[in-house]
């Protein structure tokens, strides 16, 4: 194996990693920039998640009042079938608000890791300049 190789330390790595301040401000500005696109995001499933909870409360109103309806008329096959077919909307209303939970879930995850990482950085560049004006 030759002595001059270019394969350097993990230590010369993680020292490199840490202070390449173009790094940094570049990392920093992605983050800033899909950081207010997440939280809009997060609010606009928030928000769709409370609307799909009333219009779900909606349609069960809606279809116990369709149900005594076709009981007073003496069950007419077509209002039935509009039944079935009200009850397989709200299900997939159901399904939809279900998988919208679990998008908020995740960029509230995401929005966590970013913040998480923000601080870290801040905390790396502070000590950095703190350490380069001791």
């Amino acid at each position: 194996m030759d002595s001059d190789s270019t394969v350097t330390s993990l230590e010369e790595n993680t020292e490199n990693f840490c202070t390449n301040p173009t790094r940094d401000i570049l990392a920093e500005g992605i983050t800033n920039l899909f950081k207010p696109t997440i939280e809009r995001l997060d609010e606009r499933v928030a928000s769709t998640i409370q609307l799909q909870a009333e219009l779900r409360g909606q349609l069960d109103a809606l279809a116990a009042q369709l149900r005594d309806i076709e009981k007073a008329q003496s069950q007419i096959p077509e209002f039935a079938d509009k039944v079935k077919e009200l009850l397989n909307v709200k299900h997939k209303v159901t399904v939809i608000s279900n998988v919208l939970g679990t998008s908020q879930e995740r960029l509230t995850g995401l929005h966590k890791l970013i913040e998480k990482e923000q601080r870290r950085r801040q905390a790396l560049l502070d000590s950095a300049l703190s350490t380069n004006i001791s």
